[in-house]
C-alpha cells in the first residue's frame, strides 16, 4: 500500500450497497426465503451519498422496483410485531394502503392505522393470491415463521415472484426499503457514471 502512496485507510465519501441476484423467476413455486443451499447468479451495486438512495439503486439494479403508490401487503410473524407501529405509520404517511392477515392487521389497527383484512389462503377468498391476480398489490412484506413451498407463507412468496411483485422477508430489509421510498419521494434518483464519480 505504501508503494502506491496510500498511507492511511481510504474512507469513501459515498455509501456502496451490494445486492445479490437470484433466479427465482426461473423456478415456479419455489419459496424465496434464503437458505445455505442457494446460489446467486450475480451481484449488483448501488452508490450514493446516502444509504437510502444507495439501497434504492441496489434494488433497482437487481430488478426490484420499489413502489411509489398502491397497496402493500403485510404478514409479520408474531415474534416481530412489537416494533411494527412506526414502520406502518410511515407507509401510511407515504400514501400506501395497507393489507394484512388477521394477526398483523390487529397490530396495525392498535397503532390507529387503517388496514384492510385479507384472508389466509387456506381460509378462502378474497386472499392475497386474488389480489395478486388482479394486480392489486405493489409490495409484500412477509417475515417467515415457517419455510417451504407448501406453507401458506411459502405460497404467498412464490406467488409474489410469479406475479413480479417485490417481496421482502425481513424487518431490517423492510426498514431499509421504507427509508429508500421516503428518500425517493423527497429527492428522487440521480445517476452518475463511475468516471464522473471518481474523477478528481
Amino acid at each position: 500500500m505504501a508503494e502506491l502512496g496510500i498511507l492511511s485507510e481510504p474512507v469513501p465519501k459515498h455509501v456502496s450497497i451490494k445486492e445479490s441476484v437470484f433466479p427465482f423467476r426461473k423456478f415456479a413455486g419455489v419459496d424465496i426465503v434464503l437458505g445455505p443451499e442457494m446460489r446467486s447468479t450475480g451481484e449488483v451495486m448501488g452508490i450514493s451519498e446516502s444509504f437510502p438512495i444507495a439501497f434504492a439503486k441496489s434494488q433497482l439494479a437487481a430488478g426490484v422496483v420499489l413502489p411509489r403508490e398502491g397497496n402493500i401487503f403485510l404478514s409479520i410473524n408474531l415474534r416481530q410485531r412489537d416494533g411494527l407501529g412506526d414502520l406502518v405509520r410511515r407507509l401510511h404517511d407515504l400514501g400506501f394502503k395497507l393489507l394484512a392477515t388477521s394477526g398483523t392487521a390487529d397490530t396495525i389497527q392498535s397503532a390507529n392505522i387503517p388496514v384492510t383484512r385479507v384472508k389466509k389462503i387456506a381460509d378462502g377468498h378474497p386472499n392475497l393470491i386474488d389480489y395478486l391476480k388482479n394486480e392489486d398489490v405493489s409490495l409484500i412484506i412477509n417475515t417467515p415463521s415457517g419455510k417451504g413451498a407448501r406453507t401458506d407463507e411459502g405460497r404467498i412468496r412464490a406467488a409474489a415472484v410469479q406475479n413480479g411483485v417485490p417481496c421482502i422477508t425481513t424487518l431490517a430489509a423492510a426498514e431499509a426499503a421504507v427509508k429508500a421510498m421516503e428518500a425517493l419521494r423527497r429527492e428522487g434518483l440521480s445517476i452518475q457514471s463511475l468516471q464522473e464519480r471518481f474523477t478528481d
